[in-house]
């Protein structure tokens, strides 16, 4: 399946949402703007290091940018890969409802009430 130009595939960004701490991450990010590892590690309990770490799992899926400002580096979230992905789930939610409401509309004429069983 093709992705519009800079979107990464969802499974990409799913994958990279996929662990607490980048979860935590995002959240914080979210919640306070850019910021560096270090500030980013503070009100988390994991190390500088493992921020940066993690940082580079979300910016490998387009969720995070950074920003040169002196000697220190600033992260941000990137919401634009979020956006996509729930899009996604809103695609894939609709495609599923149609089905299920198909299956759904197909038991019940086959009921010999007319009625979708329970």
């Amino acid at each position: 399946m093709s992705h519009p130009p800079g979107e990464v595939p969802p499974h990409r960004v799913f994958a990279a949402l996929g662990d607490q701490s980048r979860l935590a991450l995002v959240a914080l990010m979210l919640a306070r703007g850019p910021a560096t590892a270090t500030e980013l590690a503070a009100p988390l309990d994991i190390t500088r290091q493992a921020v940066a770490k993690h940082l580079g799992v979300l910016a490998e899926a387009a969720l995070v940018t950074s920003r040169r400002e002196g000697r220190a580096v600033r992260y941000a979230l990137d919401e634009r890969q979020l956006d996509a992905a729930a899009a996604w789930l809103t695609r894939t939610r609709a495609a599923w409802t149609r089905r299920l409401d198909a299956l759904a509309a197909a038991v019940a004429d086959d009921a010999p009430d007319g009625t979708t069983p329970t």
